[in-house]
């Protein structure tokens, strides 16, 4: 709860799908059942992560007070916690229809599997992009019992976003991951790390202008993607020398990125 960055980026997303599906006017009741989800799922991917990572965390600096990696906790507390979690997640789900319920289970093995990915791939973010993207049918198809391509574009600009704001948070551990052998997309990328990381930022712009289009939203929705786009222009010029704690900022930064489009998404509906 004190550091709720990660939980707004899992957050943001899931707001946009349900003022979509719901075309400006989401059922309230489903609205804080997303919201409660989206806290306890983040929740329980730091108890599995920090399972996951409690051998390296020890040797990062911006991790090895975590309470596994110091010994505070035991691993079987964090298991236990994680379960938990998964239960009281799937118990606010049994409230919604069928549909949900079943593509709830698909993202609960997604978001389990997601910190063990780094061990055999430079290419985790993405792992991490469909477990961060799934609330996004699952909103759709708690609210129209259907999943349009609608909720799949959206899926896509949302996957792009997510390999892009991750790619940066890994910038800022790149010399300690390559010590300790973890892997990641700001190894993958190397000097072409920025570079991927903007278009990333465009591509998911791009898509979700298209979004924009075919639903008739108002200018109010791209004034949103513009602010947006600004802050990813920040963004480079923070990473531009590749600091650790500006590239960390620069991640923590897009938590203004995913306001702007929920904004624009709003505001767009609400004049079209």
């Amino acid at each position: 709860m004190d550091r709720p960055i990660g939980t707004f980026l899992l957050l943001w997303p899931t707001l946009w799908a349900l003022w979509l599906a719901g075309d400006g006017q989401p059922d309230p009741s489903i609205i804080i059942i997303f919201i409660a989800g989206t806290f306890i799922m983040r929740a329980a991917g730091c108890a599995i992560n920090d399972y996951a990572d409690r051998d390296f965390d020890r040797h990062v600096a911006r991790t090895r007070n975590r309470p596994l990696a110091t010994g505070e906790l035991e691993p079987a507390q964090a298991l236990i916690t994680f379960a938990l979690l998964l239960l009281l997640a799937f118990a606010l789900v049994l409230l919604l229809n069928s549909h949900t319920i079943l593509l709830s289970l698909g993202g609960a093995l997604v978001a389990a599997g997601y910190p063990f990915a780094k061990r055999f791939t430079h290419l985790p973010q993405l792992v991490l992009g469909i477990a961060f993207s799934w609330g996004i049918p699952m909103a759709y198809t708690a609210l129209t019992e259907s999943l349009p391509w609608e909720a799949w574009i959206l899926f896509a600009a949302n996957f792009a976003w997510i390999v892009a704001y991750d790619t940066q948070y890994a910038m800022s551990d790149r010399e300690e991951d390559l010590t300790i052998g973890v892997k990641s997309t700001a190894i993958l990328f190397g000097r072409h790390d920025n570079l991927v990381v903007g278009l990333l930022h465009l591509l998911a712009l791009l898509v979700l202008s298209w979004i924009g289009a075919n639903r008739g939203l108002s200018w109010h929705f791209y004034l949103g993607l513009v602010f947006a786009g600004c802050f990813a222009l920040y963004q480079q010029w923070l990473c531009k020398d590749r600091a650790s704690d500006k590239c960390f900022a620069a991640f923590r930064n897009n938590n203004w990125f995913g306001a702007m489009v929920f904004a624009g998404i709003v505001l767009g509906l609400l004049s079209k």
